[in-house]
């Protein structure tokens, strides 16, 4: 039986160290991956983008996750025996269920075209990264894709060029030889009906065979954990495929982190965000709150049928509220056409308090 996946994002770790990050637990500070890794940690997520920078070479921030720092992060992981996913955005910058943009140099092309930039791009990526001896463990073809990716071409309405761009990834991944699992990662892990139409028509339109289904869950957007554990169990039935909760997080409080981010008001999204969504979310912004919600995660996750449910993921759980580490700097929203501010907007979602001090939840993942 394959170790239960207790796994942790941490694509904006480099950044978060470089602006003066620390970690600890209960004594002087060490670093982040070998606190978690004593905690459990047994899988490490990053997110890839393409291009995380103007024609100018100014990066966008939020990590900078370019393939450098990438392999950084994902041989620092090796060198403590944890092994790693790669989260394959195919975009400049953030993509998730609002946004799935072309990267730069991919702007206007036809849906062959694109088949053909997803396949070499990614045959090139786990290339090199097998030659570095660092292959992942798992790929994940795109991020979030219920509304398909590289839009407006792959929009999840047209089934076809969907499969066929998610096929052109997934084949890319096995010709490669890396050895790694591939994922397709949807974002609504505790809404059955959706999740059962897109796979539906996913292999109606002929797609691609992969190894594992990733959902994204917050309790705050997507239910309650009985939500999550009827999905997690129906897809196991239907689809016979290992199932992970790829991204998944809750608050451990709603006190603000302003005078941590050093911004200005106008500059800083704040909390307004985290004080809406705790409003919905069963679980008390607390550090308790966070430690029972993750307990019945992974209890959800432990009794899907058949050993199919393989582990959960912590989003960001290391994203400490520093000044100069934001979800996006002023050329990284001109670049997505979204409203700023900038900002964390996360801090209160990480593992660690607001000085990178271990919060509870680690040890339930621990002894889980």
């Amino acid at each position: 039986m394959e170790a239960f996946i207790k796994g942790m994002d941490l694509s904006t770790l480099l950044e978060v160290e470089a602006c003066g990050g620390r970690f600890s637990d209960g004594g002087a500070p060490e670093d982040a991956l070998a606190l978690l890794a004593r905690y459990g940690m047994n899988l490490l997520r990053l997110r890839l983008w393409n291009d995380p920078y103007t024609p100018q070479g100014e990066p966008y921030g939020a990590g900078v996750c370019d393939l450098p720092r990438v392999m950084t992060l994902a041989r620092r992981a090796k060198k403590l025996g944890v092994g790693w996913m790669l989260d394959l955005h195919y975009s400049d910058f953030w993509a998730d269920p609002g946004k799935q943009r072309p990267p730069k140099a991919w702007e206007g092309m036809d849906a062959p075209a694109l088949c053909k930039a997803v396949y070499d791009y990614t045959f090139s990526v786990l290339t090199l990264l097998r030659e570095a001896r660092l292959s992942p463990e798992i790929v994940s073809v795109g991020n979030e894709v219920t509304g398909g990716l590289l839009w407006p071409v792959g929009r999840a309405e047209d089934a076809k060029t969907l499969a066929a761009l998610l096929g052109a990834g997934i084949r890319a991944v096995r010709d490669a030889r890396c050895g790694a699992r591939t994922m397709l990662h949807l974002d609504c892990g505790g809404d059955n009906a959706v999740c059962r139409a897109w796979f539906d028509r996913y292999f109606a339109a002929g797609g691609e065979d992969f190894d594992c289904i990733g959902l994204s869950y917050y309790p705050y957007w997507h239910g309650g954990v009985e939500a999550l554990s009827r999905n997690l169990c129906d897809l196991a039935a239907r689809y016979g495929k290992p199932l992970i909760v790829a991204e998944t997080s809750a608050g451990f409080t709603l006190e603000d982190y302003a005078r941590y981010e050093q911004l200005a008001p106008s500059a800083r999204k704040g909390m307004a965000a985290n004080a809406r969504v705790a409003q919905k979310s069963p679980y008390p912004m607390t550090p308790q709150g966070q430690a029972d919600f993750i307990r019945d995660v992974m209890r959800a996750v432990r009794g899907v049928p058949g050993g199919l449910g393989q582990g959960f993921i912590w989003w960001e759980a290391a994203w400490l509220p520093v000044p100069g580490s934001q979800w996006a700097g002023e050329a990284a929203i001109a670049y997505m056409r979204e409203k700023g501010p900038g900002g964390n907007e996360w801090a209160n979602q990480a593992l660690f308090d607001y000085e990178g001090r271990a919060l509870p939840a680690l040890a339930v993942i621990r002894d889980f």
